[in-house]
């Protein structure tokens, strides 16, 4: 069975780092890669090597591979060349014009983006693994961009009192952006609309700010639902009000196949102090904040305004380490019994299972 381990231009993450690809050939899988694959991430096609990969030509790998491994790195021309026996495994933000093409030619395509919220998923689960880097990388930057300490600091000339951070959004990135906060030394607060969270948040040492009436549902996988107009009506003062304190906001709320809920509006961003941070991770689908652009840094009413929703982008080595665990627990769960006998009923399988025959028979 091969493995093709392709390089994806898109971001700075590999499929599989040399660590894996080693663990995978001990499991019995013969592994090509594209040259450059990990060059992202800071591995070298020496390192793939020396881990036992072969390094071979972009087209060979597509024609003669069994199992594709990559991020998003894929085109139409690409797809051309790949027989619809090849399975693929990446990350494809289903639902893009890149799954109609996998669909019109036939291929069995697994985008880890739909892994569920379940226990057994979690080894698997990408979105968190990158979350994590990402809500961890929105408090450094923030840091990076605001003129002043984040603990408080007593000098020669006086105190200098900590900073008041306002984290928006209490998922994997929302609370490791409050731990990180919290070991630098501010003062951390967070709002959520979910209320079970708010444990999470007081054993971080952040302060758990909340409006009464917010709808929640369990089948919702974790991630937050729509609210009513009041509750949301509620929601925007409360958060005017917190945010208007802050010397550094970072939003990271977003509802699965929605555009992310405006929580920063522009009335609120003026009234906010000049030469606050407002660090948006939602900035890919529209951002919490009315200002953010998605991929800049730019400064509006004096407040530095981050839109990134791929911060974990800065550290691709890591990034592409975590990924590429997550690759190697979803390639050992989905093919323990080999390529001809996947049980494409199990949940894991059906709901990443964007394109193939397969995924039509398990739906009827």
């Amino acid at each position: 069975m091969v493995i093709g381990l392709l390089k994806c231009s898109e971001e700075n993450l590999v499929g599989l780092v040399p660590k894996v690809v080693s663990k995978l050939i001990n499991e019995g899988w013969e592994i090509s890669f594209e040259p450059g694959a990990g060059a992202g991430s800071d591995y070298t096609d020496g390192e793939y090597q020396e881990a036992g990969a072969l390094a071979k030509d972009r087209n060979e790998i597509l024609k003669k591979s069994d199992l594709l491994v990559t991020v998003s790195g894929l085109n139409a021309d690409d797809l051309a060349l790949i027989p619809d026996s090849t399975f693929i495994v990446g990350k494809f933000n289903s639902g893009s014009d890149l799954t109609e093409k996998f669909k019109q030619y036939k291929l069995k395509v697994f985008s880890l983006d739909k892994l569920p919220r379940s226990t057994i998923a979690q080894s698997m689960d990408v979105l968190s693994s990158l979350a994590s880097l990402s809500g961890y990388k929105s408090i450094i930057t923030a840091a990076d961009n605001f003129a002043g300490y984040f603990p408080m600091m007593t000098t020669s000339a006086g105190t200098i009192p900590p900073a008041k951070i306002l984290i928006l959004g209490a998922g994997v990135a929302g609370l490791q952006a409050i731990a990180t906060a919290k070991r630098l030394g501010a003062v951390v607060e967070a709002f959520d609309v979910r209320s079970s969270v708010k444990e999470e948040v007081q054993s971080l040492g952040a302060k758990f700010i909340e409006v009464e009436g917010s709808q929640e549902d369990v089948a919702a996988g974790g991630y937050a639902i729509k609210q009513s107009d009041e509750y949301i009506q509620k929601q925007k003062e409360l958060i005017h009000q917190s945010a208007t304190k802050a010397d550094v906001v970072v939003t990271t709320a977003a509802i699965p196949g929605k555009k992310a809920p405006l929580l920063i509006e522009t009335a609120t961003v003026q009234a906010m102090k000049t030469g606050s941070v407002i660090v948006d991770l939602a900035a890919s689908t529209g951002g919490n904040c009315a200002l953010t652009q998605n991929d800049k840094i730019i400064e509006a009413e004096g407040v530095t305004i981050i839109g990134d929703s791929k911060l974990y982008n800065q550290m691709g080595k890591q990034a592409s380490l975590v990924y590429s665990n997550n690759v190697h627990s979803f390639i050992k769960f989905v093919f323990k019994e080999g390529l001809e006998d996947i049980p494409y009923e199990n949940e894991i399988i059906s709901k990443t299972l964007i394109s193939s025959t397969e995924q039509s028979a398990v739906s009827a």
